[in-house]
């Protein structure tokens, strides 16, 4: 770290992101543009690597960057009177989605457990028993309605 900053691979190695990251979250506008140093030097105060370790962190909760902006946004502007888009409702309507995404992966792995209990080993030979445990019938009646609503 210098006097006045950290510069962009300091930066980079602290947060545990690289160097176009940092050019991308500043365009972005998650990350605000560095001062420079007298010598073209990108000089980031010492509270982006929080800041970056927050975007990080978030993301990998699940939030996108834009959600992540907002999140950000509703941060630095606390009394807005907006309850409805902070940090704890954007997270129940999260977890709502991680867990439907889990209640879908759990399908998706019974159904592979069943298809290889049940020895499927062709697609197309299983496709056509009434044995398969693949849903092949459901997801064509499913297309089928979709198709004609």
């Amino acid at each position: 770290m210098t006097g006045s900053g950290l510069r962009s691979g300091q930066l980079a190695d602290a947060a545990g992101v690289n160097q176009q990251t940092l050019r991308y979250y500043e365009r972005r506008g998650l990350l605000d543009s560095p001062q420079r140093s007298p010598g073209g030097h990108r000089l980031y105060p010492a509270e982006s690597v929080t800041l970056l370790r927050v975007i990080k962190t978030a993301q990998r909760l699940g939030f996108t960057l834009n959600e992540v902006a907002d999140l950000l946004d509703f941060g630095r502007h606390q009394h807005s009177g907006r309850p409805d888009t902070g940090l704890q409702a954007r997270a129940r309507e999260k977890l709502i989605e991680v867990e439907q995404k889990l209640s879908d992966l759990t399908v998706i792995r019974d159904t592979l457990r069943a298809a290889i209990s049940a020895g499927c080993d062709d697609l197309v030979a299983c496709a056509g028993s009434s044995c398969c445990p693949l849903p092949f019938a459901e997801l064509v009646e499913r297309t089928d309605r979709a198709d004609t609503c």
